[in-house]
């Protein structure tokens, strides 16, 4: 049943199924048309899915019941989740809605089709009837035990979840330096770096006026403020537009996140806390790479969330070992 909560939590979940015939087709137009080699950003394994999403569903369904709504985001697609729902939470199906992107980008729809996580991220908050406290997942990250609303929300302010850094500026100097080099060689084609997970959440730290540190967020749930970033975006409608405007992953766009955690960080938030979550990429990995993890999550109870990245290029069996390990931790056979 779902527990009653005084202040609602919803969760969004961005999910994309790059096999799909029409995305891939539509994706690699935009590939051509921008004549560009090797595009940073455009690895086939950003958009393939083996389904994850059902079991992020379900285990938020199992271990997170306080969950108001479920918003899965796609490019006019539909997850497989809806069966899997019918038979372990059926009273739980009317919670879930697809949101199409064309609901996010109303009023931007020549920034469509995009291709790029962090564009999508940046318009979470336009979701129609999203709750102000929301919590966005990625498809391959998944709860492993229980968890109440404090894990999320403390004091009606979000958890934020990382750790500080100093900004990342070894990797800074060397693009710099790679990218020159490049320029050198390469005189036709325009000359993309590889977006870079930390630049772009230091970029985002930037922008708000963080000059020594910066807050780091890992892969894990992360809880935001809706009011917040409509307000920012609201009133810093070209910085929105200009980040949005990237059909693939930039190496020069911030991180949504990033920008959400350091707008707490300077209006007052310390709800400060650790990932807690098992990061695992079973691709070319040991026998035992993946009962390693799972036993991590297992026998750890401060270990909350697992991700689970780049399934699809894991050997056949340790995929199947991943969902095994999946249904015996939501005992979702038995129930």
């Amino acid at each position: 049943m779902k527990t009653l909560t005084k202040n609602p939590i919803d969760v969004v979940i961005a999910w994309v199924d790059g096999e799909d015939p029409n995305h891939r087709k539509k994706r690699l137009r935009f590939l051509n048309k921008n004549k560009l080699e090797n595009l940073p950003g455009a690895d086939e394994t950003r958009f393939h899915s083996l389904n994850e999403v059902k079991y992020c569903v379900l285990s938020i369904l199992k271990f997170a019941a306080f969950v108001r709504n479920i918003f899965i985001v796609t490019d006019k697609q539909v997850p497989d989740v809806e069966n899997a729902v019918k038979s372990f939470f059926p009273e739980r199906l009317k919670d879930i809605r697809i949101v199409d992107h064309t609901e996010i980008f109303e009023g931007y729809e020549k920034f469509l089709p995009t291709f790029n996580s962090i564009c999508i991220s940046n318009m979470l908050w336009r979701i129609k009837g999203l709750s102000k406290q929301f919590v966005y997942f990625n498809d391959d990250i998944f709860l492993v035990r229980p968890i109440t609303p404090n894990d999320w929300f403390r004091n009606d302010r979000p958890v934020l979840r990382g750790k500080w850094f100093f900004p990342p500026y070894e990797r800074l100097i060397f693009d710099s330096i790679k990218r020159f080099f490049l320029e050198i060689r390469r005189t036709k084609n325009k000359i993309e770096l590889p977006a870079s997970f930390q630049v772009n959440q230091w970029t985002a730290a930037a922008l708000l006026g963080f000059s020594f540190r910066y807050f780091k967020s890992g892969h894990t749930p992360l809880a935001m403020d809706k009011s917040r970033l409509e307000t920012f975006f609201n009133s810093h409608p070209d910085i929105l537009k200009n980040n949005i405007s990237h059909r693939f992953r930039n190496y020069y766009q911030f991180n949504t996140v990033s920008l959400a955690n350091h707008l707490e960080i300077k209006s007052g938030n310390t709800n400060f806390a650790s990932s807690q979550v098992v990061y695992m990429q079973p691709h070319n990995r040991g026998k035992l790479y993946v009962d390693k993890k799972f036993n991590l999550c297992k026998e750890n109870p401060d270990n909350l969330f697992l991700c689970v990245q780049s399934l699809d290029q894991a050997t056949s069996s340790d995929q199947k070992k991943v969902i095994n390990q999946m249904e015996s931790i939501l005992n979702i056979l038995n129930e």
